[in-house]
């Protein structure tokens, strides 16, 4: 027998929130700073688990696209829609961070690099994803066309992930999903390896119950026949 939904959200909340009070500790106060870019580097271990996140989440786009498509399920819409906000948030956040990074590192904000310019593109693309879905009144037609989006989309997430190897870029190699290993500090790789499960383990009750509250808008109530007769005035302080 399967464990009710509120026992598995309960579960995923303090999981979560343990393992995210972990890395803090270990990033913050075992972790070294950087050689070379010293305090910055700390940025890391919340920029690298939000483009991670943001990669998971666009492949539950991606599956639950496909199986909407098969199936005509609005289960599975309602999870791909919920994903993809995630994964939205989560690569703005991942832009922000980078910036914020790359300030003291690059000397500048922004620069027109590989890594930067098709992340920004996954963020348009998945922006676009959300809003052709309030295109038209039809919401079944609205999700089909968020699904043909959602998995067309999906072809610029290798595109952003492997431009650090495709392109001469000032981007640093991939450090999650890399096929090389990592020369980084044990102990950095552990607040780091934290922060990417806390950030998963968030990410999942996030969509669970954003896919329950966009449940409950699709619940369509019945009209209620009502008996025509004259209109009754019921007066404040009256009881009838």
């Amino acid at each position: 027998m399967a464990p009710p939904p509120r026992r598995i959200d309960a579960a995923l909340s303090a999981t979560a929130g343990l393992t995210s009070l972990a890395a803090l500790v270990v990033a913050l106060a075992v972790a070294p700073p950087d050689a070379l870019q010293g305090q910055a580097q700390r940025l890391m271990y919340v920029h690298v688990p939000a483009a991670w996140l943001a990669y998971a989440c666009f492949a539950v786009v991606l599956v639950s696209s496909v199986a909407y498509l098969l199936r005509r399920d609005l289960r599975w819409d309602r999870r791909a829609q919920a994903a993809g906000e995630l994964g939205v948030g989560m690569t703005a956040l991942a832009i922000v961070l980078g910036s914020l990074w790359g300030r003291p590192v690059w000397g500048t904000w922004w620069v027109w690099d590989p890594r930067l310019v098709t992340t920004v593109v996954l963020l348009l693309v998945y922006a676009g994803y959300l809003s052709v879905r309030g295109l038209g009144d039809d919401r079944e037609a609205g999700a089909r066309r968020a699904a043909a989006v959602g998995i067309l989309g999906f072809v610029n997430v290798p595109v952003v992930h492997f431009s650090v190897v495709w392109w001469r870029t000032l981007h640093q190699p991939a450090t999650v999903l890399s096929p090389d290993p990592s020369p980084m500090d044990g102990r950095m790789a552990l607040a780091l390896g934290l922060a990417v499960v806390a950030f998963s383990l968030g990410g999942w009750l996030v969509v669970r119950r954003r896919a329950q509250v966009l449940a409950g808008h699709d619940v369509t109530v019945p009209p209620t026949e009502l008996t025509p007769g004259p209109a009754v005035v019921v007066r404040a302080g009256e009881h009838r």
